[in-house]
């Protein structure tokens, strides 16, 4: 397994701290016993990082002699856990908004690494697709879906905003809304308190003035560079128009997480009804691209 890998999983202490006060092994307990915490924690990983189903994975660990590994499970004194019973430990760690603490708990190891520069985050967007076919039960699209235009093209789903550190890229923020939400209104909820600049790009026109708005007023003393609209650019003086450059070299690394999301691990569409659930599914999956993008970083460096 690479140093890359290894990193990835390494930190399953953090998601047992995070966990373990709420998923209690008894041993006296009466009934099936339960599964082992580590068995549960890394068949979920693994249904977040290769997009499956409950019942998927029950199967493809099944099928898998390198997922059977990584679980550590031995057929000859145990059996994969049921697709029932991931149901239910999934439904453990949404209740108790697990997600949110384990990415914050996350930033807390990066911090004490060293891993994260600190006074300057970037902004960012980006839509997720929902069904919009009303062929199922309630005969209705999601009710907590909208859609919005982008471009020239109609989008229905949902919008992930993201907040990460500009001098490393990793996501230390997210918030989840219904498509048609606009970008701005979720700026002030994905700046750090010791922020000194903010780098977004020409969706988030008007941030200058937040500062001045009741309520937002920790906001004081934040350089807001936000990217000019393209007609706007081409107006604009040759020093003016290098300085947009770098600006938007440093914007670039907020791309990173969402492409990890969507290509990697192949969440392209929302997988649940409602913005509660997908919003748990999506904090699991930015702390799983940190750990990817700082394994990959560690693997460069030899």
């Amino acid at each position: 397994m690479s140093q890359a890998q290894h990193l990835l999983i390494a930190d399953t202490y953090t998601l047992r701290g995070e966990v373990q006060f709420y998923y209690v092994e008894e041993p006296g307990r009466r009934g099936r016993k339960p599964k082992p915490l580590e068995t549960m924690l890394r068949m979920y990983l693994l249904q977040l990082w290769f997009g499956l189903s409950d019942e998927g994975v029950e199967d493809a660990v099944y099928d898998s002699y390198a997922m059977r590994r990584f679980l550590g499970l031995d057929f000859a004194v145990e059996q994969v856990p049921d697709a029932t019973t991931l149901l239910h430990f999934r439904h453990l760690l949404e209740t108790h908004d697990l997600g949110a603490r384990l990415l914050a708990a996350q930033a807390a190891v990066f911090e004490e690494q060293g891993w994260i520069m600190r006074g300057g985050s970037i902004v960012d967007a980006t839509i997720i697709a929902a069904p919009s076919s009303t062929k199922n039960a309630a005969g209705e699209r999601d009710p907590q879906m909208h859609s919005t235009k982008k471009g020239n093209q109609w989008f229905f789903g949902m919008k992930a905003h993201i907040g990460v550190d500009a001098g490393t890229g990793y996501v230390h923020s997210l918030a989840v809304t219904a498509a048609n939400a606009t970008d701005l209104s979720q700026l002030p909820g994905l700046v750090r308190g010791d922020d000194e600049v903010v780098y977004a790009d020409a969706g988030y026109q008007g941030a200058h003035a937040l500062p001045g708005k009741d309520g937002l007023e920790r906001l004081d003393g934040v350089e807001f560079r936000v990217a000019a609209r393209k007609s706007v650019l081409r107006t604009l003086p040759q020093h003016d128009r290098q300085v947009a450059s770098r600006q938007a070299a440093v914007r670039a690394k907020v791309e990173h997480p969402f492409l990890i999301i969507k290509r990697d691990f192949g969440f392209t569409k929302a997988r649940y009804r409602g913005l509660a659930k997908n919003r748990h599914h999506l904090l699991m999956l930015v702390t799983s691209a940190n750990w990817l993008m700082r394994g990959r970083a560690v693997a460069l460096m030899g």
